[in-house]
């Protein structure tokens, strides 16, 4: 199953996203769910890096693991901009996670 964590400020503003594990809805090279999972993030933060200039730190590892914190003392038009592109990453996540519960669970802290 992919497990990803959403972590917020107590403002609301995403911080922070994890992501870990597989799908195993089909095997490798057929996997929509994984497809559709690391398509929606990793499309997300090269968003946020080509149309902000913000840089996340981003921690990659094997097993799927995608780590990225993004900073928030940041100009507030940039700031806007790096939130909106993360919370259409989070609609189109619940999306996959509404059709394929089974496979991808998100939590929000």
């Amino acid at each position: 199953m992919i497990k990803i964590t959403i972590n917020r400020t107590e403002s609301g503003q995403i911080k922070s996203f994890i992501m870990s594990g597989h799908a195993g809805f089909a095997g490798y090279g057929n996997d929509i769910v994984c497809a559709g999972a690391s398509a929606v993030s990793f499309g997300a933060v090269n968003s946020v890096i080509a149309l902000t200039g913000i840089e996340p730190v981003i921690e990659q590892r094997d097993s799927g693991f995608l780590r990225c914190e993004f900073p928030l003392d940041i100009p507030k038009e940039a700031q806007e901009k790096v939130q909106l592109l993360l919370e259409g990453m989070v609609v189109s996540l619940q999306t996959i996670e509404r059709d394929y519960g089974e496979h991808i669970k998100i939590t929000y802290k």
